[in-house]
């Protein structure tokens, strides 16, 4: 039990953490990934033993996109835009029992609720000035049908996963605030986590692509996006301090009458700040990870500018 000890969901990094109005350079803003939030302690170890880990996430980012710039939205434009969003996402992974190899096998299942509260600075169109919309519902279904770790060492090791989010929430394309982002997106991704034990060290990092199908109820295709964030703890006894940072990257333009008008809405961020870790065991038996960090936006261009980024997280290894 000694790996399983130390392993931390990987399931829910893709990036995925999400984001589904504000517009990180795509419809909305945002698109699915929150800059800072996709990394954890320990990302990369599959444990070779047959385990469930179970992790509890919760979200919280205040952003907005100022400057008379316009963001495409519920298939129109608004000039201007102010989001804040609350996302509970409870993930549950299956190791598999595939030995003592230098492979080991898992899948995991992500169900996200979320609670957003959306204002516009100004109209166009539709939009008249301080339009404002709320919504709370289950979001969009996340899973990983296939998570493959492979270890190097006994110190470095590697996670390969192929990612999907399924278009399960309610949309409704006249408003403003949707639990869903009405597309499937598929995120290949790789994680990798380097131990230096000697030294109470530690280094994460995910990297991603999110690939999205056309939102047909508006006729907008976002273009692909790459997800890089890294994360350094060191440990002091079960607590541990670091350091996460984060970037989002558009690759290419969005497409569609609105994205095109607004010279493909291409867009990029970057996000840093601290983070901090405590491991205990539950009844003196299974291990539990906590962990809280604030990732606030450093530079970004068509996309959520939030000071205001939180998440915390618990992962139970049973």
């Amino acid at each position: 039990m000694k790996r399983a000890q130390s392993a931390v969901l990987t399931a829910v990094a893709a990036g995925g953490l999400l984001a589904p109005l504000a517009c990180h350079a795509t419809e909305g803003a945002l698109g699915r990934p929150v800059t800072g939030t996709s990394v954890s302690p320990n990302v990369a170890v599959i444990p070779s033993e047959p385990v469930w880990i179970a992790n509890l996430q919760q979200l919280y980012m205040d952003g907005s996109i100022t400057g008379g710039r316009e963001v495409p939205i519920a298939g129109k434009t608004s000039i201007g835009l102010d989001a804040k969003v609350a996302f509970t996402l409870a993930t549950l992974m299956k190791v598999w029992d595939t030995g003592g190899g230098a492979w080991n096998f898992a899948s995991s299942f992500t169900l996200p609720y979320v609670w957003m509260s959306v204002h516009t600075t100004a109209g166009i169109g539709n939009f008249s000035r301080g339009t404002s919309d709320r919504a709370s519902n289950l979001y969009d279904m996340y899973f990983s049908p296939i998570i493959a770790g492979y270890h190097f060492s006994k110190t470095s090791h590697m996670a390969l996963s192929f990612n999907v989010w399924a278009p399960t929430g309610q949309y409704d394309k006249n408003a403003l605030a949707n639990p869903s982002l009405n597309n499937w997106t598929f995120v290949p991704q790789i994680a990798f986590t380097h131990l230096m034990p000697e030294y109470g060290l530690e280094f994460n990092a995910v990297g991603a692509f999110q690939f999205y199908t056309r939102n047909t109820a508006t006729d907008y295709q976002n273009a692909p996006l790459f997800t890089l964030d890294v994360m350094g703890v060191k440990k002091f006894g079960k607590w541990g301090a670091g350091i996460v940072m984060g970037t989002v990257q558009q690759l290419g333009n969005d497409s569609g009458p609105i994205a095109d008008r607004l010279n493909g809405f291409r867009g990029r961020d970057f996000a840093m700040g601290p983070i901090v870790t405590y491991d205990t065991k539950l009844g003196g038996k299974a291990p539990l990870s906590l962990s809280l960090r604030w990732v606030p936006t450093v530079a970004s261009k068509n996309r959520l500018d939030s000071t205001a980024t939180v998440m915390g997280s618990a992962t139970l290894v049973f």
